[in-house]
């Protein structure tokens, strides 16, 4: 085990990638532990933290912690691989905090403990995911011909990582725009995943079903009712078992 740490991860530069990753997902373990124990009002646990009025969330210490972690990380030289792993390592414990609340950051209000909250634990899980990836050794289409381009690369080199890049950020925005946001991430990984998600149906809440299923003629109708017809048999039996899954890690939302 040491042998493989050694070398997929010392020996390839992604120390410092690895740090951030178990960060992350340490950081959300902690903060989530932290705020149940709090709306279970768990005696000897600390309280929110309040400034007068105001309740500081974790995602403003989260933001903190990036920024200085961040700047510290691009002004250390390269050859300070141990404090650069550190920095990374404190990056993830910041990301984390910011993304066990972005449910707030994008509503604008506190859903933390309501449904709406749950897309709080879906951007951690993503993220936590892709980076795993990128871990691993993967990269996005087009990326490794766009560096073997950049080295000193001919014009159709370069041609190739332009048209490559182009038709994954085209379909990986066509996946999304359907309402399939995880396959639009993951599939850029994977182009046969993303080509797949990108020819099939949308789903009916999605822009894309709002554009294009809701003009006049039976054709459009049809879709949507195919639509509607997959979400009831797929989907929704799918993010019943994702929601159950979050709710034992994160909590369950307030009824």
């Amino acid at each position: 085990m040491t042998g493989w740490f050694e070398q997929a991860i010392v020996s390839t530069g992604r120390l410092p990638l690895f740090a951030f990753f178990v960060s992350v997902i340490a950081g959300f373990v902690i903060a989530r532990i932290s705020t149940r124990l709090i709306r279970a009002n768990v005696r000897w646990w600390s309280r929110n933290v309040v400034v007068g009025d105001v309740h500081v969330h974790h995602a403003v210490l989260g933001i903190i912690l990036m920024l200085i972690s961040g700047v510290t990380g691009l002004a250390l030289p390269a050859e300070l691989v141990g404090w650069r792993t550190a920095a990374a390592a404190v990056f993830g414990l910041g990301a984390a905090a910011v993304l066990d609340e972005f449910a707030l950051i994008l509503r604008l209000r506190d859903v933390y403990w309501t449904a709406e909250g749950r897309i709080s634990v879906d951007a951690v899980f993503i993220a936590v995911a892709i980076t795993g990836l990128v871990l691993l050794g993967m990269r996005p289409a087009g990326l490794d011909d766009f560096v073997a381009a950049a080295g000193g690369g001919t014009v159709d080199e370069w041609i190739v990582a332009v048209a490559l890049t182009a038709v994954n950020l085209t379909l990986a925005t066509v996946t999304m725009l359907k309402g399939k946001v995880p396959t639009g991430l993951f599939g850029m990984f994977a182009w046969p995943v993303l080509a797949v998600g990108a020819a099939r149906l949308a789903r009916p809440t999605s822009p894309w079903a709002r554009w294009r299923y809701h003009r006049p003629g039976p054709r459009p109708a049809h879709k949507l009712e195919r639509a509607v017809r997959r979400e009831h048999r797929i989907h929704r039996p799918l993010r019943r078992v994702v929601t159950t899954a979050g709710d034992l890690i994160a909590g369950r939302p307030s009824p």
